[in-house]
């Protein structure tokens, strides 16, 4: 008996998990394409790069790192980093790169 709530709570637990990483991962997403948009950069790719549980400060938080990809000019390649803390951007980070043409 014991054990079987005990397998209902991991599963229940492993799932809200699974939940709130998608979440973040979609909030990440738009964050990202936000950005470019307002940049006029074209977004090439969006990806998971880990997670950490202390800030660099050494604050106890849940840290994501998303890498992504951008394009200026179309034929080139930029890679930029968003560190987010919970639901919250901490850090977006977009090296140099050649400005866009305006229209």
């Amino acid at each position: 008996m014991k054990t079987g709530l005990f397998g209902i709570l991991i599963t229940a637990m492993v799932g809200f998990i699974f939940w709130q990483q998608r979440r973040q991962s979609e909030l990440a997403r738009r964050i990202i394409e936000q950005k470019c948009a307002q940049m006029n950069l074209q977004v090439v790719s969006i990806a998971f790069a880990h997670h950490r549980l202390r800030t660099p400060q050494g604050q106890w938080r849940w840290n994501s790192t998303y890498l992504f990809e951008f394009s200026a000019l179309g034929d080139d390649c930029y890679q930029g980093r968003l560190i987010m803390n919970g639901f919250r951007s901490q850090q977006l980070y977009v090296p140099p790169h050649h400005l866009p043409p305006s229209d």
